[in-house]
């Protein structure tokens, strides 16, 4: 009976066991728990490493930045240092190129006998016109007029002529105001228009327009006449002995056509005492214009001029001891300045331009260091001396 019972009871506990549906479940295998506690921690880890990595990563590009940024501080020094050497190296090109400058300055003074320290205007030449000086000016510029005077026929029988001349007026001209005035000669193959004084691109009205408009010179005026005295003016072929007797006209006819006309120191109406203003006047020319200045403006005509410019003057220029002989028919009267240039490659000039200079301060007391520049350099007969001549000039008249 307790066998029966027993065996009663185990059949009981297998159906339960059998209807609890345990078999259907996949069981989670201690292994498998393993590997996904495994795979957990290994996920854990390797985003831990990842995180580890990118921070590594972050820190490598943090440090290639830095080193970047290093880099480039260190170049940016590298190149500051260079610039600065740069800088410290132009700054003593500068400083050298100037004291160059200064030493040309003091050798073209040295060369051409200027004497600053005895002169309170400080005159000095150059050996070249600088180049804003040459370039044409489109405001601020000067005119230039023809003009057309009675004068006589001096080289022949007296009868009166009418000659043309050029006339350039600085810009601003006022009649109220009163101007000096240049009177500029040309060549022994050339007339009114050698100078190129007769329209807007003439190199002398740029040069006076440039150094008026700069403040170098006061405006004055400029006459550039014929000078040939002779009813045979216009034929640049003519006899040449017309240019001797020019004087006659410079002082009868041309002088006081231009007080007359043009605004002036003119001290009366009728000119009849043209000394009273020849501190207001200069003459100066090239070649045969270089000979006149010498032989008639400042031996014939000291009493009504006072500033003298000869550039390159020709073979039939009076002697330096001429010149003193001729002066002393002026006791009374001094010479404000005498400028003289000439070209040393010039086959022309530079015998006769020489000899109108040579010792001429030990032979006459009217000509000194102090009023007196002898200028050389490498050169011709041509205008680029001409035109130096013509600027060194414009800036020491009149001061």
């Amino acid at each position: 009976m307790k066998t029966m019972f027993l065996l009663l009871q185990l059949s009981l506990v297998l159906l339960l066991t059998s209807c609890s549906g345990k078999d259907n479940v996949d069981p989670i295998p201690a292994d498998n728990n393993t590997s996904i506690e495994d795979e957990t921690i290994t996920t854990g880890i390797s985003q831990s490493d990842s995180t580890e990595v990118d921070t590594s990563n972050e820190a490598t590009n943090d440090n290639k930045s830095n080193n970047q940024e290093s880099d480039l501080e260190t170049d940016r020094g590298s190149d500051e240092k260079t610039e600065k050497k740069s800088d410290d190296k132009k700054g003593v090109e500068s400083d050298m190129e100037a004291e160059n400058n200064l030493d040309e300055v003091t050798d073209i003074k040295s060369d051409t006998e200027t004497d600053e320290e005895t002169d309170d205007v400080g005159i000095s030449v150059v050996d070249a016109i600088p180049h804003e000086y040459l370039i044409l000016r489109h405001d601020e510029g000067g005119t230039i007029e023809k003009i057309t005077y009675k004068t006589k026929d001096y080289f022949g029988d007296g009868s009166e002529i009418t000659k043309p001349a050029h006339v350039y007026l600085p810009y601003g001209y006022d009649e109220s105001k009163h101007y000096n005035v240049l009177y500029l000669m040309h060549g022994i193959g050339g007339n009114e228009y050698e100078w190129g004084m007769y329209n807007d691109t003439s190199k002398v009205k740029t040069i006076m327009d440039n150094l008026i408009y700069k403040g170098d010179i006061e405006p004055f005026i400029i006459v550039a006449p014929n000078g040939r005295s002779s009813v045979n003016y216009a034929n640049t072929s003519s006899d040449h002995n017309s240019f001797y007797v020019f004087g006659q006209e410079l002082r009868n006819d041309l002088i006081p056509y231009i007080e007359s006309n043009y605004s002036t120191y003119k001290v009366d109406d009728d000119n009849s005492d043209l000394t009273k203003t020849r501190d207001h006047r200069a003459m100066a020319g090239l070649s045969m214009g270089g000979m006149q200045t010498i032989n008639i403006g400042m031996g014939e005509n000291l009493d009504i001029i006072s500033y003298f410019g000869a550039f390159s003057a020709c073979p039939t220029t009076n002697t330096s001891s001429q010149t003193a002989g001729k002066l002393k028919n002026f006791p009374d009267y001094d010479i404000n300045f005498f400028y003289n240039i000439c070209g040393t490659d010039d086959g022309i000039a530079i015998g006769p331009a020489s000899a109108a200079v040579k010792n001429i301060t030990s032979l006459t007391d009217k000509i000194t260091d102090e009023n007196f520049i002898w200028q050389t350099l490498r050169g011709g007969h041509d205008f680029n001396i001409w035109y130096l001549g013509f600027y060194n000039f414009a800036k020491i008249v009149f001061k």
